[in-house]
């Protein structure tokens, strides 16, 4: 195998992320994603609330809460992924919430109220990166749809 085969091969098909942007349903894709991990972790939390405090070194309640606030952001976010046209000031309301939901998971690693444990810290840095990602792509969708409207 030649270098260069190796390089053509090592590369990532950037034809494959163009094409799933340029999809008139992208941002509605990217919206059930955000509602399904919400609702899946939402629901983890609250029926593990107890075996999850012990495992993540986080406080039971804090859980709990932050479960039932993932069940309203899951509901919200189904709300948006299922209008006819999606409401672009939703998406961006969901955008500047995710955001904030990032910017908690930060304050919670380093604010000093909690102890995670080093598996606590791994699935807040998940959380974060993963809702970083999330409102990341409903950005791109919502500049995409925006441009589409005008």
């Amino acid at each position: 195998m030649t270098a260069s085969t190796s390089t053509s091969t090592s590369i990532p098909n950037t034809g494959v992320l163009s094409s799933l942007i340029a999809s008139p349903h992208f941002l509605r894709r990217v919206l059930w994603v955000d509602a399904a991990t919400g609702l899946a972790t939402g629901v983890l939390q609250l029926l593990l609330p107890g075996f999850l405090a012990g495992l993540l070194g986080l406080p039971e309640a804090l859980l709990v809460e932050a479960g039932w606030a993932m069940l309203a952001f899951a509901a919200g976010i189904t709300f948006l992924a299922t209008r006819q046209v999606v409401p672009l000031t939703g998406v961006g309301i969901l955008i500047a919430a995710n955001l904030l939901w990032v910017v908690g998971c930060i304050a919670v690693l380093f604010g000093g109220l909690v102890t995670p444990t080093i598996t606590g810290m791994a699935f807040i840095t998940v959380q974060a990166v993963t809702v970083a990602v999330l409102a990341e792509l409903e950005w791109i969708g919502l500049r995409k749809a925006s441009a589409a409207r005008w």
